[in-house]
């Protein structure tokens, strides 16, 4: 039905990466909640105040909060599509992460005033009426909660939008809430305790539960919350295909709103290669990036060292220090960006689980540099991938990364050995 509904509103409606279509989408479905969110709100109104329900109320209540959210999306909507500005180079995206938070706000506020309410009437209960009529309104609201929740999250995964995600799952949760008003409804008739005071007071705590929810996740959001392991993880696999890439490091994503996204990395690329050629085939990358996943791309290129020994230098003072200060850490896939003014040692870091922790990463990463500067100044130490490890699996990788070297060492030796022979 909601793609029906989309095919008639929507011009274009297939074209969502365009901003004029996902501000329509916005729209509509903020439309349709006011209009079902009024519906609900009068008629539980009038059905809660003549049955004298605090849990029909309640209900009502959370419809209309509902209605002003639904107000809310369409402004964040037109807001958030405004053009970028000399204030605003990144555009104003972020006006649907605060139109989300700002729904959360109130989804609390009348969450607690509905607790607050309830658990007065513990204390002064009113008689209840029962109502057939009633019963089959809240059955109703239940249908049409569920369906908006499908319309909701149907209009989130074509947008990628928050703000819609936030009311898909603030409809399933009124829904249940509606359930439960039935039940005590019911239940109410066949006892004299404050069932429905009860039934209020959960309702009220649902509501908060939900709002805490959708804040959290916004303000995640806002902060900069760490970039889907499966978007990186993808980005990579297209860099890699790049002929000149044979790896990528420091992946940064910043979300300015859906569609409005940024991301950064490190491209390594060999230091013999044509640096013409090379620069060529990252642009060719980024435009490629771009189309796959809808969001600018800024490539920086890392010349990796090639000289056999500046490799085996810089590995053997690394692997010493670090056999010093963590005994039982250790380090693999290195390389080397070597220049005048700097070098930078790429490589990934394995630790204990226990040890996996944001400051504690944050001071191996200064101890380790500050031990390298002590051997050149220019050293400098990029830990592309921090690896959570039990011990004996890094002593067994150890061993492993050892015996490869002994080996290549050997191999290297037998060659030479050869040529001297020939």
């Amino acid at each position: 039905m909601i793609a029906a509904i989309i095919r008639l509103y929507i011009k274009n409606y297939e074209n969502t990466t365009d901003k004029k279509v996902r501000e329509q989408y916005s729209i509509l479905g903020g439309i349709l909640g006011i209009i079902c969110n009024l519906f609900l709100f009068i008629s539980k109104f009038l059905i809660g105040m003549t049955m004298n329900s605090m849990a029909i109320l309640s209900d009502a209540f959370n419809n209309l909060t509902d209605m002003g959210a639904s107000f809310i999306s369409i402004i964040s909507a037109k807001l958030s599509n405004r053009p970028p500005d000399k204030a605003h180079p990144f555009g104003h995206g972020r006006f649907e992460y605060l139109a989300s938070l700002t729904i959360s706000i109130i989804i609390l506020i009348v969450g607690y005033k509905l607790c607050e309410t309830s658990v007065m009437k513990f204390f002064e209960p009113e008689t209840m009426e029962f109502s057939y009529w009633s019963m089959a309104i809240l059955l109703l609201s239940i249908a049409i909660k569920g369906w908006m929740c499908l319309y909701n999250r149907y209009i989130a995964r074509k947008i990628n939008s928050s703000v819609n995600e936030a009311t898909a799952s603030d409809s399933i949760n009124d829904a249940i809430a509606t359930a439960g008003v039935l039940a005590a409804t019911i239940l109410q008739q066949f006892t004299a305790l404050p069932v429905d005071a009860a039934a209020g007071t959960a309702i009220g705590l649902l509501i908060m539960y939900t709002g805490c929810g959708i804040a959290k996740d916004v303000i995640n959001i806002l902060l900069g919350r760490a970039p889907n392991p499966e978007l990186v993880q993808q980005i990579v696999q297209c860099a890699l295909k790049c002929p000149y890439v044979v790896g990528v490091h420091d992946i940064k994503i910043h979300d300015y709103g859906p569609g409005r996204m940024f991301a950064s990395l490190h491209a390594e690329v060999p230091d013999t290669a044509d640096l013409v050629e090379v620069h060529a085939a990252l642009d060719v990358l980024e435009d490629e990036l771009i189309d796959a996943f809808q969001m600018e791309v800024n490539i920086h290129m890392d010349p990796l060292c090639t000289n056999p020994h500046i490799i085996n230098k810089v590995r053997h003072i690394l692997d010493a220090i670090i056999q010093k200060k963590y005994p039982h850490y250790h380090t693999d896939n290195l390389r080397i960006t070597a220049g005048m003014v700097r070098l930078n040692i790429i490589c990934d870091l394995h630790i204990p689980p226990e040890e996996y922790t944001p400051d504690h990463i944050l001071k191996i990463h200064q101890e380790i540099n500050d031990a390298m500067r002590q051997y050149n100044e220019r050293y400098r130490v990029v830990l592309a991938k921090i690896v959570p490890e039990q011990y004996r699996h890094a002593k067994r990788a150890r061993l492993k990364d050892k015996n490869c070297r002994l080996a290549a060492q050997e191999a290297k030796n037998e060659s030479a050995e050869r040529q001297i022979h020939d």
